[in-house]
């Protein structure tokens, strides 16, 4: 039956879903307004997640063996420490082979995203396990702190407090980078100047501006807030725990993201929301049988399909991707 706490919960729980997907997808976002077509997403959100689990290990363990109580703070400093470190070292691998060797984007991002999954599955599965309870991982004090909740907002608003101010501040912190993001991009003279190198980076080089720079730094800190939906998938939503696998289609599903919100920061929230929202809906429609749940899961790219069709159709230029996506730059034929 559905009632009014019923449909808060699922609203809760999209919220929950979409969070990574929206750090994905603005991540994926920056960096394709430079130019960059990076598909190495998930295997950075990847990286983000497992690096984070090994700093917070290591700061927990580290804590156990001296035999005093680990110091939240501290647990999300050094988890997300970790986590923007690998994130970004693997998206500067990216951009080094892609921008200074000008290989082939689509191949790079590809093999990023199979290096990545490899990478985490390993030091997730077998290299941790020698050192973990029990042959696995679970962080359980640095998962506390990044789960900590608001007390005030949360718990004296009713059932509005509960659903939206009841997360960790990863959720919040996902909402104003889109929105900072989206500031920047519109409104700032250097996201003017990459929008410009992402459209038409030769008249952009006659005009003075560093391409190669702005294509590394969009690039780097694209990984990096990337990085980050894969911490808050480990560290929040997995409760501090690593399963290899665990993360599903999560990171090709941000990537449709960008897609769905015609490559807007901000439109980017709702739609995560919508796509966490319908990544769930199969469990919370009762009576389905198995076909019909997977029918419900493709959703979110049958509907990028259509907006994608919708929009070519349309031919409108603020809905178009950056003219020069995927396309690698060579200063000498200006």
């Amino acid at each position: 039956m559905f009632t009014l706490e019923y449909l808060m919960g699922f609203v809760a729980t999209a919220i929950i879903n979409g969070t990574p997907l929206l750090f994905g997808a603005v991540g994926e976002i920056l960096t394709e307004k430079s130019g960059n077509l990076n598909l190495g997403i998930p295997g950075i959100m990847y990286i983000g997640g497992i690096s984070g689990i090994i700093g917070g290990f290591l700061y927990e363990h580290a804590c156990e063996t001296a035999g005093i109580t680990p110091i939240p703070i501290l647990c999300i400093i050094v988890a997300l420490l970790a986590s923007l470190l690998g994130s970004t070292l693997i998206a500067l691998v990216y951009s080094f082979l892609t921008i200074t060797l000008k290989a082939n984007q689509n191949v790079v991002g590809l093999a990023l995203t199979t290096l990545g999954v490899g990478l985490g599955d390993f030091y997730g599965g077998s290299l941790l396990s020698f050192f973990g309870k029990d042959g696995s991982i679970y962080l359980e004090a640095t998962s506390k702190a990044f789960k900590e909740k608001i007390p005030f907002l949360s718990d004296s608003l009713g059932l509005f407090g509960q659903t939206f101010f009841s997360f960790g501040f990863l959720v919040y912190v996902a909402v104003i980078i889109a929105v900072i993001v989206h500031f920047f991009l519109k409104k700032t003279r250097v996201g003017l100047n990459l929008r410009a190198v992402g459209e038409n980076p030769a008249t952009a080089d006659a005009a003075g501006i560093n391409v190669n720079l702005y294509k590394y730094l969009a690039t780097c800190i694209g990984g990096a807030i990337a990085g980050l939906g894969g911490l808050y998938f480990v560290m929040d939503y997995s409760v501090g725990g690593w399963t290899n696998g665990g993360f599903g289609d999560r990171g090709w599903l941000a990537i449709a993201i960008v897609i769905f919100a015609l490559w807007r920061p901000n439109t980017a929230i709702l739609s995560s929301y919508i796509f966490g929202g319908l990544y769930v809906a199969s469990s919370y429609i009762m009576g389905l049988s198995g076909s019909e749940k997977e029918i419900i899961k493709m959703l979110p790219y049958i509907v990028t399909i259509i907006v994608l069709v919708f929009v070519s159709a349309r031919k409108k230029r603020e809905h178009q991707p950056p003219a020069s996506l995927g396309l690698s730059y060579f200063r000498e034929e200006r």
